[in-house]
This record gives structure tokens, C-alpha cells and sequence, in this order.
């Protein structure tokens, strides 16, 4: 019988043709959308994690609760004793300590006196110890437009936009002017040994990296830090296995009544991402449920429009004795081949399209020149385990729910009837 069905559809195209282009483009679009909005969020919680909040963060309570103004006078103390003890209790996470600051970029001419000057956000990371992650963890080395990475003490990158825009070139002193953490005016030379470009519009129009060490003294913070970043195995976050971090540190570290005692949170309460994360997880169900109900009631009315014209032959068949159920089953059956040929077809497009998307990307630098958000300006597609299934859903699925709503009319058929509907 299968086979029979198979060759039916196989050998009259008017049958199988139109739904099966019906259930490709849907089955396309839907596919094309997960592996979309899969890449643009998770490219939006890559770059938050590696560039401000970690997969989780250890601060200062005072410091967490005005983390936005970047206040390091309210700066963590005594980082070195707490790193240690992560790094004994989680050792296959990463743990690093950042400072995050603002200032003011002074470059002088050859006679000392200021020649340009604006205003930075910078970034002191560890750049000189020899087993630092940080260089792949903020993608330093690949995103090097000139020069080198600093070697020695004193040395800084500064973006390439910036740099320009100064024209700073490789070798040249510049200023940082700046506060202290114990709030009072300090001025730290620097050489400018490079120049970077991340991608990212919030940093490129002004970001100046420098080595933590050389910031804490900059900055008066011995042993000090805006923050413990800790990174998850294979740098993959977990929001579970974030949460539980979380809640056991807070039990055993945090002193209500000590603002300055350290407070973990996670990279969603940090980021204000939960939202979006949340959507990304409801995104694929809504977008299955629309899919299938617009398909449904175009592949109904195209179900109705076959009905009539193989109506003749659903009353031949009903006239020589076949029973009204394993008609209606067959159509079924021929529902699912075609729900099947159809998903197939459509997911292969749909990979297709991701795969160009995820290589190439898709550039809103234009989009994104006064955006302050830690996002990246190319945006890609990410195709995951769930892009390679999640079109059968609405294809198989929306086809027989067609098929199943156009096929109750054989039940409304009277066998008394028949033999009038054919003389006619």
C-alpha cells in the first residue's frame, strides 16, 4: 500500500508538487531563523562574557551595586587570596581579576606639551604573565591592526579608530590622566607598542588595553581589582551550573552588613541578558507553532482544492467497496511522505543559507556607531544540534494537520449518491 501511495504521488505531480513547495519554504524559513537568532544571541552572550561580566563575577558588595559607573574606589581587596581559593575549589574554571576604568588619553609632541587628547575606556588585563588566557579570551592577538603585543612593563595597546583619530603612531608616549582608588588625581605614562580593532563599535571608538599589574599601580589598587572573572569549562555558560557557583560562594563569603565583602552574580543577572536568553528559549517553539498554523490552513485549503478535483475518484473508490477510513488513512500517508520530502528539501535550503551566514556574516557597523553595547558589529548564524530537526516539526506535522481538516469531507460522502455524483 505504502508503495503504491509513493508511486501515485510520484507519477502525478499535480498531488505532490505544490505541497511540497509549500512545506520547503516554510520548513526554509524556520530553519533558517533558529540557526539566526541562535548565532546573534549567542555572539551577544559571548562577547558580554569574555569582555565584561564572565560567566560569573566576583565584586565587592558596594562595587555590584553601583557596577555601572564603574566605581573603583569601591574595588574588591584582596584578590590574590580569593583567586586562590577559586582556583583550589573550581580548578577547571579560569579565573582572572580585570580592571575596568576611564580617563583621559593626553599625547604630547616633541616638546612635551599636549598635541591631542580624549577620552578612553580602558581595560587592564593580564597581559604579560606567560600562562595568561587572557590574549584568547578577549581575542587580543587576532584583533592587532599594528604593531605588537606589549612585552614589558608599560607598554599599551590603543584602538586603531582611536589611534587615528589622535594619529598616534607606534613608539609614542601617552598619558593616562586619571583618579586613584582612594579618589585623587594620578598621571601614568605609557608606550603605545600597537594598535587593535575588535569589532566591537562600544570599544573600538576608544579602548585602550594596558597589563593589570600596570594598572593597579597606575591606580593605587595593590592587590585590588574591579572584579574576579570566572569562565566555565570550554568556555560554554551553563545558567544552572552558574547559579549554583553562585549560591554557594554568597553562603560562605557574603556579609550583608560589610559592603565591602565579596558578592558573586552570574553573566545573565550581571547583564541584564535573562530577557533575551529567555526569548532565544521560546523563540524556536513560537516560531514552530506559527509555522505550523499558517501552513495547516494553506495546505487545508490546498487539501480542498485537490479534494474537488479528485472527487470523481474518491467516489470510484468508495463505490467499489473501500471503506472510508483506509481512504482517509491513505491520504494521511500520503501527507507524511510528502511532509517528509518536503522538510527534507526545506532543511537543506535552510542549512545552506545558515552556513553562507555563519561564514560571512551579516556587517551593521553602519547600524551600530553610537552604540554603547558590548556586541559585535558582524553579526552570524550559529547552526546547532536543534537546526538540523526543528523544520520537521512544522513540516510533518503541519501537513498531516492539512491533510487530516481537508479529509473529513469523505466521511460527509453518502454512498447512495455515488453513482448520481458519476453519471454526472
Amino acid at each position: 500500500m505504502i508503495r503504491f501511495i509513493i508511486n501515485g504521488l510520484l507519477r502525478d505531480h499535480h498531488r505532490s508538487l505544490f505541497p511540497i513547495i509549500i512545506v520547503a519554504i516554510g520548513v526554509w524559513i524556520t530553519v533558517f531563523m533558529q540557526a539566526y537568532l541562535s548565532g546573534v544571541l549567542g555572539d551577544m552572550t559571548d562577547s558580554t562574557a569574555r569582555f565584561s561580566t564572565g560567566h560569573v563575577q566576583i565584586m565587592s558588595r558596594a562595587y555590584a551595586d553601583n557596577k555601572d559607573q564603574v566605581p573603583n574606589d569601591l574595588a574588591l581587596m584582596g584578590v590574590e587570596r580569593i583567586m586562590t581559593e577559586m582556583e583550589a575549589e573550581y580548578p577547571e574554571m579560569t579565573w582572572v581579576k580585570r580592571i575596568n576604568f576611564g580617563g583621559l588619553i593626553d599625547i604630547p609632541d616633541e616638546h612635551g606639551e599636549t598635541r591631542s587628547q580624549a577620552p578612553v575606556a580602558g581595560f587592564g588585563i593580564d597581559l604579560l604573565s606567560p600562562n595568561s588566557t587572557e590574549l584568547h579570551t578577549m581575542n587580543v592577538s587576532k584583533s592587532v591592526v599594528r604593531g605588537h603585543l606589549p612585552e614589558n612593563p608599560g607598554e599599551i595597546l590603543i584602538s586603531e579608530m582611536l589611534a587615528e583619530k589622535l594619529e598616534v603612531n607606534l613608539g609614542d608616549q601617552a598619558t593616562l590622566v586619571t583618579s586613584t582608588m582612594f579618589g585623587s588625581m594620578t598621571m601614568h605614562n605609557f608606550t603605545v607598542v600597537g594598535t587593535i580593532r575588535f569589532g566591537i563599535q562600544a570599544m573600538d571608538r576608544g579602548a585602550i588595553i594596558a597589563d593589570v599589574t600596570d594598572v593597579q599601580q597606575a591606580l593605587d589598587m595593590q592587590d585590588a581589582a574591579g572584579g574576579i572573572l570566572g569562565f566555565l569549562p570550554n568556555r560554554v555558560y551553563d545558567n544552572e551550573e552558574a547559579l549554583a557557583i553562585v549560591e554557594k560562594f554568597n553562603a560562605g563569603h557574603t556579609d550583608e552588613n560589610d559592603e565591602f565583602s565579596p558578592v558573586m552574580g552570574n553573566l545573565v543577572e550581571l547583564s541584564n541578558l535573562g530577557g533575551y536568553l529567555t526569548y532565544a528559549g521560546q523563540f524556536s517553539t513560537y516560531l514552530v507553532v506559527i509555522f505550523v498554523i499558517i501552513m495547516s490552513i494553506v495546505l487545508w485549503n490546498a487539501g480542498l482544492l485537490g479534494g474537488l478535483r479528485r472527487y470523481g475518484e474518491v467516489g470510484v473508490r468508495l463505490a467499489i467497496g473501500e471503506p472510508k477510513g483506509h481512504i482517509y488513512r491513505s491520504l494521511i500517508y500520503e501527507s507524511v511522505f510528502i511532509g517528509i520530502v518536503g522538510s527534507i528539501f526545506g532543511t537543506a535550503l535552510g542549512l545552506g543559507c545558515a552556513y553562507w551566514l555563519q561564514v560571512v556574516g551579516l556587517d551593521i557597523s553602519a547600524f551600530m556607531k553610537n552604540s554603547s553595547m558590548m556586541i559585535p558589529s558582524v553579526f552570524r548564524a550559529e547552526i546547532t544540534d536543534q537546526t538540523y530537526y526543528i523544520g520537521f516539526y512544522p513540516g510533518l506535522f503541519a501537513t498531516v494537520l492539512g491533510t487530516m481538516l481537508s479529509g473529513i469531507g469523505i466521511y460527509k460522502r453518502q454512498t447512495a449518491q455515488l453513482f448520481k455524483e458519476l453519471e454526472v
